[in-house]
């Protein structure tokens, strides 16, 4: 099972740190990919880490200002999110699959492993 934190309130150019937490497994082998949801839109992409070898992969939209990062002895997966803007606010979500390969690691379809998401809200 997995476990988003670490939302909150932020002002527009403010930081946050979401974390993903695995019970029950390792990542070992798996892709971990933060997800995003805002009101009235589609999920999106953000970013993902493969835990094996550490590739990672980011949306335009948050690339220079959002990093994923994991930390091996805790099994979580962080993502650091800098120069937050009001669009970013959103209802974030990490997910986890053994499946995704690099080309598909951007859709939602491509994990089968989800956990409850972290609201964060960003305000100008």
């Amino acid at each position: 099972q997995l476990q988003a934190s670490g939302g909150g309130l932020v002002q527009a150019g403010g930081s946050l740190r979401l974390s993903c937490a695995a019970s029950g497994r390792t990542f070992a082998t798996y892709v971990v990919g933060w997800f995003r949801q805002a009101p009235g839109k589609d999920r999106e992409f953000v970013a993902a880490l493969k835990w094996s070898g550490g590739a990672t992969f980011y949306a335009d939209s948050v690339k220079d200002r959002f990093t994923i990062s994991r930390d091996n002895a805790k099994n979580t997966v962080y993502l650091q999110m800098n120069s937050l803007k009001p669009d970013d606010t959103a209802v974030y979500s990490c997910a986890a699959s053994r499946r995704v390969i690099n080309s598909s690691v951007r859709y939602s379809a491509s994990y089968d492993n989800w956990g409850p998401g972290t609201q964060v809200t960003v305000s100008s």
